[in-house]
């Protein structure tokens, strides 16, 4: 039972670190639209490509009431970030935990 507790462990830490840095992806997509960045430098590129795929169904989910001239699909994506964190990694880690 040790293996599978050390393998959901390691699972935890991984989905932790990838939704820390998809937080501060998000987070860096945000302020970098405020200053009108170049689109064709490979920075926005990789920030637009690697966002793009979780900001976009959220802005299509928004009813048109919502969208008032401020994109607020970054704070959703940021609650539910932040969501997974608290309650999927959390989860592993305690389940790992009860396995060994």
């Amino acid at each position: 039972m040790f293996a599978i507790s050390n393998f959901l462990s390691a699972l935890a830490r991984i989905l932790d670190i990838a939704l820390t840095v998809l937080y501060w992806l998000i987070l860096i997509r945000a302020l970098i639209s405020w200053v009108n960045p170049d689109p064709y430098n490979p920075l926005v590129q990789f920030l637009y490509k690697t966002t793009e795929p979780i900001l976009y169904p959220i802005r299509k989910i928004l009813p048109l009431d919502f969208r008032f001239g401020i994109d607020i699909s970054p704070i959703i994506a940021f609650l539910g970030i932040v969501f997974l964190r608290s309650f999927l990694v959390r989860t592993l880690f305690d389940l790992a935990v009860k396995l060994r």
